[in-house]
């Protein structure tokens, strides 16, 4: 890693940890717990795994970081706890593939965040980008209303701002390790869900796929998501979401064939063509 460029470092954290993300909603799907029992594994599991790799790699200095990340770490705490729970509650409330389309609207708004609080200001191309994109949004959400899918797509859109708010944090303390405070965000979460939860009773294939998916698509991806956008713009880091929002609900689609409609489909290409293009010519440019 030490002979790679800021912005392969970056590139290659963002690109790996969406890799593992990809199969996550999937796993969400099959498994029968129920939303506020799978927000607290996915809080809870993570929390740990990832603390105890910390506290042996960091020993008592994982606080010394923690409580110097200051104001950043806090927002960030925030930030990610929220994510953390409206992905799940909005998958169980909608398609899959109308999560991840709201979800790649996180580029974009990175920039418009940027733009405003770190001053790195979107060019043309980008605005236009941006206001493709929320127009892509808003056929998706009419589309939602109709068929009573609002409510997740809503929440699918809130985390996308959570993610947009969360790298434009991690990129403007890039002098800061965030990964403590994400650590704490996971505590965060499984307190939340501990006011809500029917059953902590985990049976038959929930024993296997929900260990498998708080750590393979949780604890690992939330580390390395964490680091990236201290190497390359939060903006560029949410654009390897995309590779979810396509792969994801292809992952839904093969395996217990979940089919998104036909306004999400439309919706979700016009969304991600534009993001795609306006990556292209940015990196053309560069």
């Amino acid at each position: 890693m030490n002979n790679l460029s800021d912005q392969q470092k970056g590139s290659l954290l963002a690109f790996v940890a969406v890799i593992f993300i990809t199969p996550d909603s999937l796993f969400i799907r099959l498994s029968s717990v129920d939303t506020w029992g799978l927000v607290f594994y996915r809080g809870i599991i993570p929390f740990f795994t990832v603390f105890l790799g910390m506290l042996l790699i960091y020993k008592l200095s994982f606080f010394k970081i923690l409580f110097s990340s200051g104001y950043h770490g806090i927002i960030y705490i925030g930030t990610f706890s929220i994510t953390n729970i409206t992905f799940v509650v909005s998958i169980q409330n909608t398609n899959v593939a109308n999560t991840l389309v709201m979800i790649a609207t996180a580029p974009m708004l990175s920039a418009i965040l940027g733009a405003f609080f770190l001053r790195e200001n979107p060019d043309k191309k980008t605005w236009f980008s941006i206001i493709i994109t929320f127009l892509a949004i808003i056929y998706i959400f009419f589309d939602s209303l109709r068929l009573g899918n609002f409510f997740g797509d809503f929440l699918g859109f809130i985390t996308a701002i959570g993610l947009a708010v969360g790298a434009v944090t991690i990129r403007s303390a890039k002098s800061k390790n965030l990964v403590p405070a994400a650590v704490i965000g996971k505590l965060f979460v499984a307190t939340f869900a501990l006011f809500f939860i029917d059953s902590f009773v985990l049976e038959n294939r929930d024993l296997i796929i929900v260990p498998i998916m708080c750590i393979i698509c949780v604890a690992i991806p939330f580390v390395l998501v964490t680091i990236a956008p201290r190497f390359i713009p939060a903006a560029e880091v949410n654009l390897f979401f995309l590779l979810e929002t396509i792969i994801g609900p292809i992952w839904v689609w093969l395996i217990i064939k979940e089919q998104p409609s036909l306004e999400t489909l439309v919706g979700g290409i016009v969304i991600i063509t534009t993001i795609a293009i306006h990556s292209f010519l940015k990196l053309k440019r560069a």
